[in-house]
């Protein structure tokens, strides 16, 4: 696995966790550990967004700051040389 791939994977999970942290307020909306926690996690993304945008640019399509087309540079997943022999 690539590095850019194994950021991919973290920001993924903490997103992931982020998303039912949510959830979780949704029916606990008074739990300070959690929304501590969710805060937490929030700076935690953002920080590995930033560092995944500054070594392969955008994350997202319409968020570049240079090249709009920056997004969807290579590798593409059919790219991906996994099973080649």
């Amino acid at each position: 696995m690539t590095e850019r791939e194994m950021m991919l994977r973290r920001i993924s999970s903490i997103d992931f966790a982020i998303v039912e942290l949510h959830l979780y307020l949704d029916t606990h909306p008074n739990s300070e550990d959690v929304k501590k926690k969710l805060s937490e996690y929030e700076e935690k993304s953002r920080e590995l967004i930033s560092e995944y945008e500054k070594k392969y640019g955008s994350i997202v399509s319409g968020q570049s700051s240079g090249n709009g087309w920056d997004w969807i540079a290579n590798p593409w997943p059919w790219d991906n040389d996994e099973g080649a022999e």
